[in-house]
């Protein structure tokens, strides 16, 4: 990875950086083992175990004691991980993995076709809530081919499968712990086959992790071979982006991540820092996800009043200093499905947006100066759940309400809501935009889950659309990937054209590490930071 630059722009702290994914650069001596680090987050995962998580920032903490079938490549082709080979049916209908033999859990259980079925039929039962069966949605039964091969059969084709099963979320966990109950504390009971043992869990501190000696089974990506190099990390919970990064430059913790813009400055060409920047948007753009269902945004031209009567681009300069660039696709302009032909496309066209409006009737004023029809204001509710509030995404969407108030009398009436609101209104579907990037995944899955009728969003409303659901549905199941591109750029463009979906900007992930923290890097499946295993410590 290279070390990040910034252009001073002005007096201000307005910075521009230039680089793109990659490992960080490594003096000439070699890795060496021991020690240990202290790593500084953003968020406290709710839940450790990646079968029943969905918070984004905590999937990079359980990849350091969770491994995964098979490993997803930066340029997006797939690696052995405990698999070593795997073959796929002409039908798209089984997945055949050979395990690598001689993997033990941290709790001593074997690796095996058995414990890899024990996963999947467990993530897979609706009573184990698991947040991982969206991924197994046409996954039909496993069959045990021989003690290390083991055979996935689909009930339809999947063109997302491959991805899934590299994905942290279906990683594997011991038979025996799956058994022993809930797993979201973490601690040992947590067993993977990860290159770090859970050691401890202090609830609103930190969580401890020590180095798995007898590790064999790095992805196929992996710099190195046998066990991490280090001898343990220790993950600090610190929420507040000054807090982080004061931590840092003082010396209480070795890397954080989470860096903000304005703090970025504090470590970039700084002789004591490394400064580096992950993924552009390969998941998702943040985006406004709009329930098309339910009034006033079941008229399109509110819904298209919304997408054009602001502009992007300036809002998510002022918040991002020029660190990031604005979205016009759902899907990431890092992602290679990303449709290029939107870009330009659509937005900032304040007069069309005003126009839409007036012909919708929602021609009246209040005494705030908001629009109304038949005496009701025109207000949007924008319910943002307070576990994934982060990289000041609030602050952007309260810059967009300002100028859509100030623009078109559009009330995007911005609500942080509590984890328990958000799950009550997806249940009832009854939410009204839900604001996020989502889980990286293959694209045609990442639209399932925004679009689909069984994604997450849409899965308890009646009454979708059927032109996009239809279309995502086939995307899904397409095995010719001509196809499957021509579907997935189709459903990027439609959602835009029927603004079901608002993109606003494309994220990347900043790390900021202490001079001699070597090895760190960016997990492609997860587009956001590594784990600890190619981590170590120069000098020391």
């Amino acid at each position: 990875m290279r070390k990040i630059f910034h252009r001073s722009l002005a007096a201000a702290a307005c910075a521009v950086w230039l680089v793109g994914p990659a490992r960080a650069a490594s003096p000439d001596a070699p890795p060496k083992s021991g020690g240990t680090i202290t790593w500084g987050v953003a968020t406290e995962p709710s839940c450790f175990d990646p079968h029943r998580s969905s918070q984004q920032a905590a999937f990079f903490v359980a990849r350091n004691y969770i491994d995964s079938l098979v490993a997803k490549r930066a340029d997006g082709s797939f690696a052995p991980w405990l698999a070593t080979q795997w073959s796929i049916a002409p039908d798209g209908l089984t997945y055949t993995f050979t395990l690598r033999e001689g993997v033990t859990f941290h709790d001593g259980e074997r690796l095996d076709a058995e414990a890899v079925k024990a996963n999947f039929d467990f993530v897979k039962k609706p009573e184990n809530a698991a947040n991982a069966a969206a991924l197994l949605d046409r996954y039909a039964r496993a069959e045990i081919v021989a003690p290390h091969v083991v055979r996935l059969v689909l009930a339809r084709p999947d063109s997302s499968f491959l991805e899934s099963v590299s994905n942290v979320k279906l990683g594997i966990i011991s038979p025996k712990a799956l058994a022993s109950g809930d797993l979201c504390g973490g601690g040992p009971a947590l067993a993977g086959t990860g290159p770090f043992v859970f050691a401890e869990y202090v609830r609103g501190q930190s969580a401890r992790f020590t180095r798995n000696a007898t590790y064999t089974s790095p992805p196929g990506y992996a710099a190195h071979s046998g066990p991490a190099h280090l001898d343990g990390l220790t993950i600090r919970f610190l929420p507040e982006a000054a807090v982080r990064a004061g931590a840092l430059a003082s010396g209480q913790v070795d890397v954080i991540e989470g860096v903000q813009p304005t703090d970025a400055p504090l470590f970039a060409d700084q002789p004591d820092f490394t400064l580096l920047k992950g993924p552009l948007g390969a998941g998702t753009a943040f985006t406004l996800n709009v329930n098309y269902t339910r009034a006033p945004a079941d008229d399109v031209r509110v819904r298209r009043a919304l997408r054009d009567g602001f502009d992007p681009e300036p809002i998510v300069r002022q918040v991002y200093l020029g660190t990031v660039p604005r979205a016009w696709s759902i899907i990431g302009p890092d992602n290679p499905a990303f449709n290029p032909a939107l870009v330009g496309a659509w937005g900032r066209d304040v007069a069309g947006a005003n126009r839409l409006l007036d012909e919708a009737g929602w021609t009246g004023r209040d005494f705030a100066g908001f629009r109304t029809r038949d005496g009701k204001r025109l207000t949007l509710e924008v319910g943002y759940p307070q576990p994934y509030v982060r990289d000041n995404r609030e602050v952007l969407i309260q810059g967009i309400q300002s100028a859509l108030r100030k623009n078109i009398g559009l009330d995007l009436d911005l609500r942080i809501v509590t984890a328990g609101e958000y799950a009550k209104g997806n249940a009832t579907g009854t939410w009204s935009i839900y604001p996020n990037t989502d889980n990286p995944s293959d694209a045609a899955r990442e639209l399932w889950d925004m679009l689909g009728t069984k994604g997450f969003l849409y899965t308890n409303i009646a009454h979708s659309d059927p032109e996009i659901t239809g279309l995502v549905d086939e995307a899904l199941a397409a095995t010719d990937a001509a196809r499957k591109r021509a579907l997935t750029d189709r459903i990027q463009a439609l959602g835009i054209d029927k603004a079901y979906i608002v993109p606003l900007f494309a994220p990347s992930w900043f790390l900021a590490a202490r001079k001699g923290v070597e090895g760190l890097g960016f997990e492609a499946g997860l587009d956001s930071p590594a784990n600890a295993y190619d981590v170590w410590l120069a000098g020391e």
